[in-house]
């Protein structure tokens, strides 16, 4: 076999294909790269985001929003104290970004307007958390990103 430039022309291209493929085969199979979406409704809450929209502009409208705080026990979400705690319902969700097996969801129940989510429940971290909350038929959404 004669060596020219067409014969190094080609082993280049398919050495390069062959390295490409390597690392698209690499990349799809490993656990380590994992590319799910966020959630797995990423449609149906897509559809959803102004509503979202809407009960933000609420909770922005209110004199005092939900406040939170880091303490001994957990993460203390403090609800405004000119509301009447007995009318207050609605849903806390903690979302990890880079673990989706830690997310948890937790109906909120109140004493003296305040929300206690136990330390044990949470990693060292990042955590969004989403609090969609009810009082006297209008809805409210506190998003915050948080470190832990």
């Amino acid at each position: 076999m004669k060596f020219n430039w067409g014969t190094g022309i080609i082993l280049a291209f398919i050495a390069f294909i062959s390295f490409i493929m390597y690392f698209v085969i690499h990349m799809n199979m490993n656990d380590k790269y994992d590319t799910s979406l966020v959630t797995e409704n990423y449609y149906k809450a897509e559809l959803e985001f102004q509503d979202e929209i809407n009960k933000e502009n609420n909770a922005k409208a209110l004199t005092t929003n939900i406040s939170w705080i880091r303490t001994d026990k957990g993460l203390e979400i403090s609800f405004p104290k000119s509301l009447d705690t007995n009318k207050i319902t609605g849903k806390v969700f903690l979302y990890r970004p880079s673990n989706k097996q830690v997310d948890f969801e937790t109906t909120i129940s109140l004493s003296n307007h305040n929300l206690l989510i136990p330390d044990n429940r949470l990693l060292d971290g990042r955590w969004n958390i989403k609090v969609d909350w009810q009082y006297k038929g209008k809805s409210y959404l506190y998003k915050k990103e948080i470190i832990y």
